[in-house]
C-alpha cells in the first residue's frame, strides 16, 4: 500500500510541474508576442511623430512667410506695384518702354 501511495504521488507531482511548465511556457510566449507588437506600433508612432514634426515645421515657414506679405501688402510700395501691373496705371512723369508685339 506504501509504494502504490508514493508512485501515485511522484506521478501528480510530475503532473503538477508539466502544467506549471506549460503555464509558464504560454505566459513567456504571450508577453514575447505582445512585445514584438508594442515594438513595431512604437516605430509606427516615431514615424508618425516625425511626418508631423516636419508638417509643423512647414506650417510654421508658411506662418513667417504669410506675416511677411501681410506687411508687405500695407506699404506704399505694394499698392503702387499693383496699380502698375493690374491697372497699368504710370505716374506723370514716368516714361514707359514695351517691348514690339509681332505681328
Amino acid at each position: 500500500m506504501q509504494r502504490s501511495y508514493r508512485g501515485q504521488r511522484r506521478r501528480q507531482s510530475r503532473i503538477g510541474l508539466l502544467v506549471v511548465f506549460l503555464i509558464s511556457a504560454l505566459v513567456v510566449g504571450a508577453c514575447f508576442v505582445r512585445t514584438r507588437s508594442l515594438r513595431k506600433k512604437n516605430d509606427q508612432l516615431l514615424i508618425q511623430e516625425h511626418v508631423l514634426e516636419q508638417q509643423l515645421e512647414d506650417a510654421n515657414q508658411k506662418t513667417v512667410q504669410l506675416e511677411e506679405l501681410e506687411k508687405y501688402m500695407q506699404t506704399k510700395k505694394y499698392i503702387e506695384d499693383e496699380a502698375k501691373s493690374k491697372l497699368g496705371l504710370v505716374y506723370p512723369d514716368e516714361i514707359v518702354i514695351r517691348p514690339r508685339e509681332k505681328d
